[in-house]
């Protein structure tokens, strides 16, 4: 399972429509339930130009970018060039507006043995042999679990 750039930017921002799913999802993380979950590295570019766009200083981005790093059983993959190249085959083939979600694909693709991309970008939908799961639903069915765990029988 890999997790998208949406999950992690909602997590590290003040408020969000998305954050208290974020959380939910990251928490489960570095509990170590999901077992290792794979982030792109070129997320790290992807944060640091939204970071930037919305006034924060490079130093509250490393910051910020580097306690993202220390999450327990989150893996952080480097691109390599078959991760390049693929990349611009699927803005090519499928008309990826974004290099981002082109790379996030790739190596989803070939770093990935699920090929699972947690993301609410449908962007992903257009990819055969990758599976979107959308945070939203991923953490409703965490939260639902933890219910399910904590009921007792009177």
């Amino acid at each position: 399972m890999m997790i998208e750039t949406d999950v992690l930017f909602s997590h590290l921002k003040e408020e969000d429509w998305l954050k208290r799913d974020a959380e939910t999802i990251l928490t489960h993380v570095s509990s170590g339930k999901l077992g290792e979950v794979r982030v792109s590295r070129e997320v790290i570019h992807e944060l640091y130009y939204l970071l930037a766009r919305t006034g924060h200083r490079p130093a509250d981005i490393l910051s910020k970018v580097g306690a993202l790093t220390r999450i327990a059983n989150l893996s952080w993959v480097a691109t390599t060039t078959d991760d390049d190249l693929l990349a611009l085959s699927l803005i090519t083939t499928y008309g990826l507006s974004s290099v981002f979600d082109s790379y996030h694909a790739a190596a989803c693709l070939l770093q990935d043995p699920d090929h699972t991309m947690v993301s609410t970008d449908e962007t992903y939908d257009k990819i055969p042999r990758i599976k979107r799961v959308d945070p939203r639903r991923l953490a409703e069915q965490i939260r639902e679990e933890g219910r399910k765990g904590t009921r007792r029988t009177p």
